[in-house]
């Protein structure tokens, strides 16, 4: 094994494996049919599934925690930050505290859940006549002991705000960077909430995401000593990396303080890049609730059971939005946005 690479293991089924600062990342694929009136799959397709926790993946596709519309109905979170890369698809999102959301298509939601928020997330088929692929990361990124309880804040992150670089290599075969957090050259992202860990740049978080060409290759830049830095290769037939061979659904840790050389192989192939110094503190989880000990955890449960973190305003538990409404956001200030290409 040569140094640049610390460690390699596969993938496996998700959630994969993290270092801190980051506590889990997901990724969804997941192949949808025609919407209904509810924008939901035909109930027909509905016989044989676990309902209400259906990860089957049967015909392609899983309805998760939905019964009519795919996803994840209201749920809480507190400690952490929920970073959500929608790549294909649509996610409608509705919160404890009034905001609600659409995003796709490239577009990303970075949420702070501070001292407590409830959210459902929800996989609207749009589409009547065709089939609506969803695709998407989840990644959680930890808070420090300082900011778990903080006020709740999201930002969204526009496709079109969101920069990208295509880089050709000496042979004309190409890669492109999409820079989700973490500065490279002149592509700078859109800032990360104010109390989120990658606010502060000498934490040097980073969540890039690299598409190869067949046969193209790319040199990933070091960065500073003890920041930990993972490559997830999602996609593709392998690749080789440092001088080593590494197969499609692999996870790398590597050194942050080595240059690092990829050389993809025959077929299209993506990479997902996580990367950051440590938050160093101890860390208590019990499902969705993230602190340092676990007293506060204890402390997490006793105050949702009494609060709801702010109540459930809206009349489902997985509200769906006007199915022509296009991408838009309602924050937890009542301020409103669109990107500027709406759909």
């Amino acid at each position: 094994m040569t140094d640049a690479i610390i460690d390699i293991s596969l993938l496996g089924n998700p959630p994969w494996e993290t270092s801190d600062p980051f506590l889990f990342c997901v990724h969804h694929l997941d192949e949808y049919p025609e919407g209904n009136d509810q924008m939901g799959p035909d109930p027909a397709l509905l016989k044989g599934r676990s309902l209400g926790n259906d990860f089957s993946g049967k015909d392609g596709w899983s309805m998760y925690h939905g019964k009519v519309v795919p996803g994840f109905p209201q749920h809480p979170h507190r400690g952490f930050e929920t970073v959500t890369l929608a790549r294909q698809g649509f996610i409608d999102h509705s919160d404890s505290l009034g905001a609600k959301a659409r995003f796709g298509q490239g577009d990303v939601q970075w949420m702070t859940a501070g001292k407590g928020i409830v959210h459902s997330e929800a996989f609207p088929l749009i589409h009547r006549d065709r089939p609506n692929t969803t695709e998407l990361f989840q990644i959680w990124l930890n808070l420090p002991r300082e900011h778990k309880l903080v006020e709740p804040h999201f930002a969204m992150f526009w496709s079109d705000d969101i920069p990208r670089k295509t880089f050709g290599d000496d042979r004309g075969n190409e890669v492109t960077l999409t820079v989700i957090a973490g500065a490279f050259d002149e592509l700078t992202p859109p800032a990360p909430p104010p109390k989120s860990w990658a606010s502060t740049v000498e934490h040097h978080v980073a969540i890039w995401t690299l598409e190869f060409d067949p046969d193209a290759r790319w040199t990933v830049p070091a960065a500073p000593e003890g920041i930990n830095r993972s490559l997830y290769v999602f996609e593709g037939q392998g690749v080789r990396v440092a001088g080593r061979d590494v197969p499609n659904g692999t996870r790398l840790e590597v050194d942050p303080a080595s240059e690092l050389e990829i050389v993809n192989g025959s077929a299209p192939t993506e990479i997902l890049l996580l990367q950051g110094r440590p938050i160093d503190e101890p860390v208590a989880q019990h499902g969705p609730f993230v602190m340092n000990y676990p007293g506060e955890i204890r402390q997490a449960m006793a105050d949702y059971q009494k609060t709801q973190f702010g109540g459930w305003p809206w009349d489902e538990t997985t509200p769906t939005h006007s199915r022509d409404g296009g991408r838009f956001a309602v924050h937890i200030d009542g301020r409103k946005e669109r990107p500027a290409q709406s759909e």
